[in-house]
Formats: C-alpha cells, sequence, structure tokens
C-alpha cells in the first residue's frame, strides 16, 4: 500500500537558490542607514584627514620653486609650521577615524549576529537536519565578520580615497593635462583588469566559507565523539579526512592568493609605467620650460596620491568581496521561513490537556517511501499511550510528529479537537515536557540544566524536582552540590545520572503533554523502579506518550500500540495484548527471555513477572 499523495516533505532539503548580488547591497544599504551617524562622522574625519594630507606635498612646490629657487627665506618659516600643523591634524583625525568607525563596525557585526544566531533558532527543525552544525555556527560568527569592511576602515577608506584621488587629478590637469591623461590611460587599464578579477575571485571566496564551514564542522563532531574515535582506534580516518578538507581549503585559498597577488604585481608594473612616463614626459617639459623643478617634484607626490587609492582597492576590493559574499549566504539565512512566521497565521492554542486524535496519517521523509502508514487512533486526555515495535518501525516519527518538528504527508493530528498544524507551535511546545533517548544537557550546572525547562524557577523547586527523580542522592555526594559543572553534553556525569537530570528538567516543566523516549534505558533495575514510581506521580493528569524497550516499563500503560514497518499491528492494554498471543507477546517473551540470560550486565536483572501482570 503507498500513500495516497505525494509531494515536497518538510524534511528534503531545498534546492539552492542562485546568488543575488541585489540582495547583498540591499543589506549594505541598510546596514549603513542603520550606522548612518558612524559613517557620517567617518566622513567627516576622512575628509579632513586627506585635505591635511594634502598641505605636505602641496609645500613641496612652494619649498623648491620660491625658497630654494628664488632663495625667498622668508617663506621656509610659515610653509614649515603649515606642514607641522596639517601632518598633526592628520595624524589626530587619522586616530579619532579609527575608533569611531572601528566601534561602529564591532556595534553592527554584534548586531548581525544576533539576528543571525535568533534568525536560526526560529528554523524549523528539518532545517538543522539537513544543514551541517558547522555551517550554521559559521554563518553566525564568521560571515557576519566580514561587514567590518562595509561599516567600518574599507568603505570609508575607499570613500576617502576616491576623494583624495579626485583633488589631486584637478592638480596634476593644472599641472600638464597631457602628461595626466596619459597617467590615466595605465590606471584605467589596472581598474578594469581589477574589477574583472574581483568577479572571478568572488565565488571561490564564496566557496572558501563552504570547505571552511565543512572542515570545522567534522572536527567538531571528531572532537565531540572522541570517546567513539578512540573505541573505534579511528584516529587515522579521521585524519585523512581532515586531511583531504584541509587541503581543499589550502587549494582555495592558494587560488584567491594568486588571484590577488596577480592582481598586486600589475599595480606595480603600472605604477613603474607611470613613473617611467613622468620621467621621460616630465623631464622634457622642465627642459621646455613647460614646467619648472618645482611642478615636477609636486607632480610626483599628487601621482601617488592618485595611484594609491587605485592600488589600495586591490586589498580592499577582496576584503569588500569577502564581506558581499558572506551576506549573501545570511540572505539565505533570512529568506528561510522561519516557525514564528509561519505562527502569525496560526491559531491560539485553546488547552493543551484534550484527547490527542490521529486520523489517518501518513508521513515520509523521501517521497515514495512512506514511514507511517495510515495512523489512527486516540490518546484520551490523562491516560498513557505507550509505543512498542521492532527498531525502526516508526516509533520515534510517530513521536516527532507530536512535536510538531514535522507535519504529516496526509491526514490530521488533533490536540483538544484543534488541528496541530493550525496551531502556534511556540503556544503548543510550551505545554511539552521531554525526555529523550539521547539527552543533551548544556555545559553548566546541574541546577542550570534542570532549570532549562523553566528559568525562572526557584531553588527550592529545582531541588523539588530533582528529589522526584532522584537526582539528589548523587548530587548530594558532589562537592559543589548543584552548582557541578556538567561539561559538554553532560560529559562529567555517567549516563543513568544524565538521564535523571533529564527526567528532573522535565519535572521542573510540570508538562501538559509528557513524551519519554526510552526514559529510563540508562538505570540500572534499583534506580529504574524509584524513577518509575517517579514518572507514574508524574503522569497523573497527563497525557503521556511512552516509548520503551523495555517492556516491563509500560505494564501501567492505558494503551499499547505495536508498530511493525509503520503500521499499527496491535492496540490494547497488556493484559490484553498478552490474551492475544501476537507480536506483541512475541516482543515480550522475547525480551523476558534475553533478560534471563546468563550474560545479562550486571545491575540489568529484572524481577521474573507472570504474564498476565
Amino acid at each position: 500500500m503507498t500513500a495516497p499523495a505525494t509531494g515536497s516533505t518538510p524534511g528534503d532539503k531545498p534546492a539552492k537558490k542562485p546568488t543575488n548580488y541585489k540582495a547583498a547591497w540591499a543589506e549594505t544599504r541598510r546596514l549603513m542607514w542603520q550606522h548612518r551617524g558612524s559613517l557620517a562622522i567617518g566622513l567627516v574625519l576622512m575628509l579632513v584627514n586627506r585635505l591635511s594630507g594634502l598641505v605636505l606635498p602641496g609645500s613641496v612646490k612652494w619649498i623648491v620653486d620660491e625658497v630654494l629657487t628664488k632663495g625667498r627665506l622668508e617663506l621656509l618659516t610659515p610653509i614649515a609650521i603649515a606642514a607641522g600643523a596639517a601632518t598633526l591634524l592628520q595624524a589626530s583625525s587619522s586616530f579619532a577615524l579609527s575608533q569611531v568607525i572601528s566601534v561602529a563596525a564591532q556595534r553592527a557585526i554584534t548586531e548581525l549576529r544576533r539576528r543571525v544566531q535568533a534568525r536560526v533558532l526560529r528554523l524549523p527543525v528539518s532545517f538543522f537536519d539537513s544543514t551541517q552544525s558547522g555551517i550554521l555556527i559559521n554563518r553566525v560568527m564568521n560571515d557576519a565578520e566580514g561587514i567590518r569592511n562595509l561599516i567600518g576602515t574599507g568603505i570609508i577608506q575607499l570613500v576617502g580615497g576616491m576623494l583624495t584621488a579626485a583633488l589631486a587629478l584637478g592638480y596634476l590637469f593644472y599641472l600638464n593635462w597631457f602628461l595626466t591623461v596619459a597617467t590615466l590611460v595605465f590606471l584605467a587599464v589596472f581598474g578594469g583588469i581589477m574589477a574583472y578579477a574581483f568577479v572571478k575571485l568572488r565565488p571561490i571566496f564564496r566557496e572558501r566559507s563552504k570547505i571552511q564551514a565543512e572542515v570545522s564542522g567534522r572536527l567538531g563532531q571528531a572532537m565531540g565523539g572522541a570517546r567513539v574515535v578512540k573505541v573505534y582506534t579511528a584516529e587515522k580516518r579521521e585524519e585523512v579526512v581532515f586531511t583531504k578538507g584541509a587541503h581543499r581549503l589550502f587549494r582555495n585559498i592558494a587560488s584567491t592568493i594568486t588571484g590577488t597577488s596577480a592582481v598586486g604585481a600589475l599595480a606595480t608594473v603600472i605604477i613603474g609605467a607611470v613613473g617611467v612616463l613622468i620621467l621621460v614626459v616630465g623631464g622634457r617639459s622642465v627642459a621646455a620650460g613647460e614646467m619648472t623643478l618645482g611642478d615636477l617634484i609636486s607632480y610626483v607626490f599628487f601621482v601617488g596620491l592618485v595611484s594609491f587609492p587605485v592600488v589600495q582597492m586591490a586589498n580592499i576590493g577582496t576584503q569588500i568581496t569577502e564581506a558581499f559574499a558572506g551576506l549573501d549566504r545570511i540572505r539565505e539565512i533570512f529568506e528561510t521561513p522561519t516557525e514564528d512566521e509561519d505562527d502569525r497565521q496560526r491559531d491560539v492554542l485553546a488547552h493543551a490537556n484534550g484527547d490527542v486524535v490521529f486520523d489517518k496519517v501518513w508521513f515520509e521523509y523521501r517521497p515514495g517511501i512512506p514511514v507511517l502508514k495510515d495512523i489512527t487512533f486516540t490518546a484520551k486526555a490523562g491516560t498513557t499511550t505507550a509505543l512498542v515495535g521492532s527498531s525502526g518501525s516508526g516509533k520515534s516519527t510517530l513521536i516527532s510528529l507530536i512535536l510538531a518538528f514535522n507535519r504529516p504527508l496526509t491526514g490530521r493530528i488533533t490536540i483538544g479537537g484543534q488541528d496541530l498544524t493550525t496551531l502556534r507551535l511556540r503556544d503548543y511546545r510550551g505545554t511539552l515536557g521531554v525526555v529523550l533517548q539521547d539527552n543533551f544537557l548544556f555545559d553548566g550546572t546541574v541546577a542550570e540544566n534542570i532549570a532549562f525547562s523553566r528559568p525562572g524557577a526557584t531553588r527550592e523547586e529545582i531541588i523539588a524536582a530533582a528529589r522526584v527523580a532522584n537526582c539528589d542522592e548523587f548530587v548530594s555526594q558532589f562537592p559543589d552540590g548543584y552548582e557541578t559543572i556538567v561539561g559538554e553534553r553532560g560529559v562529567k556525569l555517567s549516563g543513568g545520572q544524565r538521564q535523571r537530570v533529564a527526567i528532573a528538567r522535565a519535572i521542573l516543566a510540570d508538562p501538559q503533554v509528557l513524551i519519554l523516549d526510552e526514559a529510563t534505558s540508562s538505570l540500572d533495575s534499583e534506580s529504574e523502579r524509584t524513577i518509575r514510581e517517579a514518572l507514574k506521580k508524574l503522569r497523573a493528569g497527563r497525557t503521556t506518550f511512552v516509548i520503551a524497550h523495555r517492556l516491563s516499563t509500560i505494564r501501567s500503560a492505558d494503551q499499547i500500540l505495536v508498530l511493525e514497518q509503520g503500521e499499527i499491528v496491535e492496540r490494547g492494554s497488556h493484559r490484553e495484548l498478552m490474551a492475544l498471543g501476537g507480536r506483541y507477546k512475541v516482543l515480550h517473551d522475547t525480551q523476558h527471555a534475553v533478560e534471563q540470560d546468563l550474560f545479562v550486565n550486571p545491575g540489568e536483572e529484572v524481577v521474573p513477572l507472570d504474564a498476565n501482570g
């Protein structure tokens, strides 16, 4: 049997969008407008800086032609004072410029990082399933860094350089228009080649960020899974994987170095050619009396003021190219719809303590390969529904639908009569409490991890929840008690301790719908009995869904659903299913026999139970 309809599933990775340079420019303009005050001050300071920088080279003509040639020594002191004052003004404006612009750039970077991080965390779970964590971290931290060259010194230097070049160019035309036109031809050729180079370099910079994110992501996985790597002696394999990624990154960087070096070398050639041109044409002009010696020396200085911004563009242009590439990638994040945006079109959750109903639900991760097939059942409010079945039967997928991580391909899921696909996810998830099979703890204290589900909880409430979950037993033995640091992913705690902290976290949330996915899988038999009693109290009055491989932990469930290959093949209470003698009884008897095996791990033994409980 196949699903009655097919289509794009939430788990599908969206097709890659073409780069939109207009969008990058739009984001650039938005950032500039947001920081227009700092940029305006920066431009004024840049103007002062560049104009004061013209005094010293401009005074050379007067020194040579008037003081040295004509012997007007009375002009020496005023010229020296003017040059010295201009130099001090240039230095102070340069310092003020770096302070204003650098602070504005860092503020812009921080704000953009905040926006990207907030956006990423609000994207649907399917986005995280199809995107490496290293890529997302790179979006937040590295791509945002590039806007320093848009809000910071890059644009300001570019504008200031162009302004200086324009003023100097006017003076050069005044001194010798023919020589200036010839010089501009050389610089125009260089500018055209440089523009072409940046067009070619931009996709390479974009690819660099992607490679770097992939390499960083794999490195993070290897570091986080260091124990697994060591157990399977996979150090060499991970070294090979990382080396291949590092070499890809090296080749990318090497190609950009080649391009930027070629531009730099071309700049040197152009400057040299301009120098030769000045020597030949300028020398003849001085000999012919068309220019004075002071004019020629002054011309050399001012040509430098025109040429330097053009050469500087090679460096600034590269930085701005990287910044645009980063904004292109950030744009993709901002264009991906968030759950909050979807919530604006959804209904407010009236109540979460009603019946949970699955009505002919189908789901598939890949088109044409259904994982859940025509799932129909009702979980009455305040009851416990247990899910059992072979590995890969669809239990975890069903739970992901209840958590609204995925949506049904067809069919409906309702809670209290409201269709889950029409409800605001933030409201709905605020009523959930979850203990997953793979519990995630943050690198903080025991108390902080328990309080993660309710940040405003008092210390007394945290300890009360910990006692119900049997955490107090081991926490009290720590020197720092509830202030003990658990390490990344709770690595400093045992598996059972991590599980109990996660259970305490769910207890503190005081949920209306409770999800227990292998909630006692990491506990020994003694702790399991204690936790089972705690969970029995927690389940009272709450709609609970339980996945458990240990069938002894679900004997008290109001209904048990047996899933095989995505279908419900049996349903009923423990007694009813045992009496039925079908798949559930086979699973129960097989597990009971395994648990009685002589090779059972110490602490995993269970007390023999009769078939009818």
